[in-house]
């Protein structure tokens, strides 16, 4: 298989995790014969440095006409305490989102045998949880109307952010959730707020009109604190998750934590355009340029791209290749065991790239 692939690398770690991920990438179109191109495009704070737009029409055309993107991370500390600021590095993301009109983001929440003692959360909780949040991500108060702070007619400082969903976003979402409730478990759970949210009261009304075109999957509603409380009391209850973007970003925050390390979890986000694969985590500027960020997360984004296309035999030797450098303690400071060797995130890199390489198919 051909595939043109856009690498944007963002902000603070971005730049060194995506040197990983490009590598095992190689490695394995490589070993499986594929024929990969690669198209580099500026977002974030780098971007608006270069440029002054996060996401720049340059980036979005190399996006558009790509199979796939490869995304990092964007975010600055220096746009984070400042109110005021016209453009932040978050807006590029944004607007990738909205111009290749990816409305469904995959989050895979899946632990580690080897790393459950990490978890805040109990051995016995949380060993074997396995699902998928799925949230929307293209409407609700992200892009709803706003109202920057202003002050009113009474002379009073306000502001003003409206939670949007019309029937068809909400059934496309829906769907996507269906569809993967069909191809685990075959259990989907509904999040919203519909005791105090009429934008919720929506989704369960669509939610309730649909359960009958999937009648062999169970579902069921849940608000949206019971949820959060729920993934932390039991968090293997859930097999698919679909919820809409305010709370999904929240959520899926959270139940990254289970693993016990952000830089484990991978994601897709899809829709009209062009699919985009990125690690769950930010840019953690403090880190940057220290070797020390975790690029698991980034390679496993390369899983799930390779996937996407239904190449699930790469897919399959990336999933290997990242268990057994955990197995064999080969891991970035964050999870690395007591005594354990120091890799960096060039090492880990370099190490499941070998790994990939030697691999006997």
């Amino acid at each position: 298989m051909k595939l043109k692939i856009a690498v944007l690398a963002g902000d603070g770690i971005g730049p060194e995790i995506m040197e990983q991920g490009v590598a095992v990438l190689s490695a394995v179109a490589e070993k499986f014969g594929h024929e990969v191109t690669y198209k580099e495009a500026l977002c974030g704070a780098h971007a608006i440095d270069e440029v002054g737009d996060p996401f720049p029409e340059e980036t979005y055309q190399i996006c558009k006409e790509a199979d796939a993107v490869l995304f990092a991370s964007v975010g600055d500390p220096k746009f984070d305490n400042n109110p005021s600021a016209k453009v932040r590095p978050e807006q590029g993301l944004l607007a990738m989102r909205k111009k290749l009109g990816l409305f469904a983001n995959i989050r895979p929440v899946e632990t580690f045998d080897c790393l459950v003692h990490k978890s805040p959360l109990k051995d016995e909780l949380v060993r074997g949880a396995d699902f998928v949040c799925i949230r929307e991500l293209t409407g609700g108060m992200y892009f709803g109307k706003k109202q920057e702070p202003t002050v009113n007619a009474e002379g009073v400082e306000d502001a003003l952010d409206t939670n949007y969903y019309s029937r068809p976003e909400v059934e496309r979402i829906l769907r996507v959730g269906y569809q993967y409730a069909r191809q685990r478990r075959k259990h989907l759970t509904v999040v919203d707020k519909a005791n105090v949210l009429a934008s919720s009261r929506l989704w369960r009304k669509v939610a309730q009109e649909m359960m009958g075109e999937y009648p062999d999957v169970v579902t069921d509603f849940m608000y949206v604190d019971n949820a959060a409380m729920r993934m932390i009391q039991d968090p293997k209850f859930f097999d698919v998750m679909v919820t809409e973007n305010t709370f999904g970003d929240i959520l899926t925050d959270e139940g990254s934590c289970i693993t016990g390390s952000m830089g484990l979890l991978p994601s897709a986000s899809t829709g009209s355009s062009t699919p985009v694969f990125e690690p769950i985590h930010g840019s953690w500027p403090q880190g940057k340029g220290l070797n020390i960020a975790n690029p698991l997360a980034q390679i496993l984004s390369v899983a799930m791209l390779f996937e996407y296309f239904d190449l699930k035999e790469e897919g399959k030797l990336i999933r290997e290749a990242v268990n057994a450098s955990l197995d064999q303690n080969v891991r970035t400071p964050e999870i690395q065991v007591e005594g354990g060797a120091k890799y960096g995130t060039k090492e880990v890199g370099a190490w499941i790239v070998e790994y990939v390489r030697n691999k006997k198919m």
